[in-house]
């Protein structure tokens, strides 16, 4: 469907919003929308680069036997309540 609007037809409804909204006021939204995806932009590198860091900080961690148990108590199975 969208690929049978011509140019001429996007022309006509520029002329229509532009008429309807006035060129000062197609500015400000044009400059608000940009900040806007900059703003979203800026915020998923910063999550791509936060969960990168946590990936990395994870693998370089060891295991800490320190606090592991060496051996659990095990239940006896065979056992009949």
């Amino acid at each position: 469907m969208l690929s049978s609007i011509g140019p001429f037809q996007l022309l006509i409804v520029l002329v229509i919003v532009l008429a309807i909204f006035g060129t000062k006021r197609l500015r400000t939204l044009g400059s608000d929308l940009g900040s806007a995806v900059k703003g979203f932009r800026s915020a998923v590198s910063d999550a791509d680069k936060e969960s990168t860091e946590q990936i990395a900080d994870q693998s370089k961690k060891d295991a800490d036997f320190d606090s592991t148990p060496a051996s659990e108590p095990q239940k006896d199975r065979n056992k009949k309540v």
